[in-house]
């Protein structure tokens, strides 16, 4: 029979059955909370640590010494060697971590669980930051000291880069703001027997060359270059008629041609063509005022223009040239009547600065024509107009002209016979100058006349020993001159440290600095050499120092030596 128990009795059961129940719901729902928590850096879960094998070894290929601190605890395993790694915290530490997932799967599974957060977050534009926080005025201001070649680097970025740059607003500011470095830039150099048209450019300030491929100026050779601003001017030259790009004097053309060259910009573009074809003139180029510029113009006709004397005397023009016997030789005297030198009309303009009012022109002087024979005749040229206008020739009996320079107003061009002219390009006539003694040099090298801040300089090769003769003891230098405007006189400023090794040595000036360049053969080699000349320092010492050597001239032909050119522009 069983037994009867009262209502407080089985309330008290319950009561005690429901308590049990809702305690292991508890600790049971407390257990999956604590094994469902993530990491909140990584949101991992804890529950990924069940990377266990039989044997009790654990799979994680994770290096454990750097993240429990202890460098002589190393644990690897077969997952290490198959480039899995995972991650996960330890001991409830956020620094102690492994990596238990391969990689990019942290990010992925990081992605997932925090999708609604990622969406919240803004995206930040990813676009050139520069031009949202800087101004136009303060970018140019940062853009216009930069060096050159990083100036080049610069306009690859974006086109409003290369836009503001390319403004001739922006070449005046780094004109006037003194920003702008002196380049050295070589032309003319033959490789394997063709004229190559490469250009290199020395950066004097950073010493670094740099090869620019030109091939508009590929086949053509003796030509002469020179700087206006920042653009380079290739007038006139000789290119092969029957193998086009080698050096081949005996059927060429001869160029009238001028070719102008943009640093900046690595572009090319035609200029107004010479009235004459010239191969290796003297060139030079003068700043002058517009208002009072005076052009010469020859008014003669065509079948009345001189022809030019040979290099050689006492050879009859009818066994010279038999094409030219029914042209009459006309005299000097009457040609130089027809010369009538025209002068511009000053334009009043009171608002017009003086800068404004500046221009440059370039002069091309002698070198050999088309029938190789050597020229005296010179013209003038304008590049606002784009013309070319003959001025008057050379003086009577003057010879070659094989250098030039352009100082205070007037054009001085020396001769290969020792004379000194100079052309007073506002007044547009020549003048014999009547130098002291004439230094001795050796006659193989001609003489290279430059001009350094309002100072005439002549580099010239002697001897140290004897009147320009050779002998066993003598030794040959090149020596640097200069011309007391004064009294017209040379004095000896400096000897170059170099043995003059090139007999077609090029020498250019910009500011106070003198550069040349000297290219060579030896031994199989062609070697070359860049100096520089401080003619602030001449009282100090020699003055003289090696900038570069060997850089350029090792894979080149020997006829690079005389067919090379140089110019200097502030870039």
């Amino acid at each position: 029979m069983a037994s009867q128990r009262l209502p407080g009795e089985e309330l008290s059961v319950s009561k005690r059955l429901v308590r049990s129940m809702s305690q292991k719901l508890k600790r049971k729902n407390h257990k999956n909370e604590e094994g469902s928590k993530e990491d909140e850096t990584t949101g991992v879960s804890l529950r990924c640590l069940t990377l266990y094998g039989r044997g009790g070894g654990c799979k994680v290929g994770a290096d454990m010494c750097e993240e429990l601190g202890d460098p002589n605890i190393r644990r690897r395993s077969s997952a290490s060697e198959d480039g899995k790694s995972y991650n996960t915290t330890m001991c409830g530490k956020d620094d102690a971590t492994m990596n238990c997932f391969s990689h990019g799967m942290r990010e992925k599974f990081f992605r997932r669980n925090n999708r609604k957060f990622l969406t919240h977050i803004p995206v930040q534009p990813q676009s050139n930051g520069m031009n949202v926080i800087l101004p136009d005025d303060i970018l140019e201001m940062c853009l216009v000291r930069l060096p050159m070649a990083s100036l080049m680097n610069a306009r690859l970025v974006c086109k409003k880069w290369r836009n503001m740059t390319t403004t001739p607003r922006f070449m005046q500011i780094r004109r006037e703001g003194l920003f702008q470095t002196s380049w050295l830039f070589l032309f003319g150099f033959v490789k394997d027997g063709f004229c190559s048209g490469e250009i290199h450019a020395l950066d004097v300030s950073l010493n670094r060359w740099h090869k620019i491929d030109s091939p508009i100026i590929k086949g053509r050779f003796l030509f002469s270059v020179a700087s206006i601003k920042e653009d380079v001017y290739v007038v006139g030259g000789c290119s092969s008629l029957t193998n086009f790009g080698r050096v081949d004097r005996s059927s060429f053309k001869t160029h009238k041609g001028v070719l102008v060259f943009s640093p900046m910009t690595k572009s090319w573009r035609k200029s107004a063509s010479m009235k004459y074809a010239r191969s290796s003139p003297v060139l030079g180029t003068s700043e002058v005022n517009q208002d009072c510029l005076s052009l010469s113009r020859n008014q003669q006709n065509r079948s009345e223009r001189h022809f030019y004397r040979p290099r050689t005397g006492g050879v009859s023009d009818v066994y010279e040239d038999p094409h030219r016997l029914s042209v009459r030789r006309q005299s000097r005297h009457s040609l130089e009547e027809n010369v009538k030198p025209i002068k511009l009309v000053r334009q009043k303009n009171g608002s017009s600065s003086s800068k404004d009012n500046r221009m440059f022109v370039m002069i091309a002087v002698g070198g050999l024509g088309a029938w190789d024979e050597p020229l005296d005749s010179g013209e003038i040229y304008d590049p606002v107009s784009n013309k070319w206008s003959e001025i008057q020739r050379l003086p009577l009996d003057f010879g070659v002209a094989c250098s030039g320079a352009v100082c205070h107003g007037s054009f001085y061009v020396y001769s290969e016979t020792d004379k000194l002219a100079g052309y007073d390009i506002e007044k547009g006539y020549w003048v014999r100058i009547q130098t002291g003694p004439i230094p001795p040099r050796v006659h193989e090298y001609y003489p290279k006349v430059i001009t350094c801040k309002d100072r005439i300089f002549m580099l010239s090769v002697s001897w140290c020993e004897g009147d320009g003769e050779i002998g066993r003891r003598n030794k040959a230098v090149r020596k640097l001159w200069e011309m007391d405007l004064a009294c017209f006189a040379w004095r000896e400023v400096s000897v170059h440290p170099d043995a003059p090794m090139d007999w077609n040595a090029a020498f250019v000036c910009d500011g106070e600095f003198v550069f040349g360049v000297e290219m060579f053969k030896i031994f199989g080699q062609v070697l070359d050499f860049v100096t520089l000349f401080d003619t602030c320092g001449v009282g100090n010492g020699n003055g003289w120092s090696h900038i570069s050597r060997n850089r350029v001239a090792h894979d080149l032909d020997a006829s690079s030596c005389v067919t090379k050119s140089m110019a200097v522009v502030r870039l």
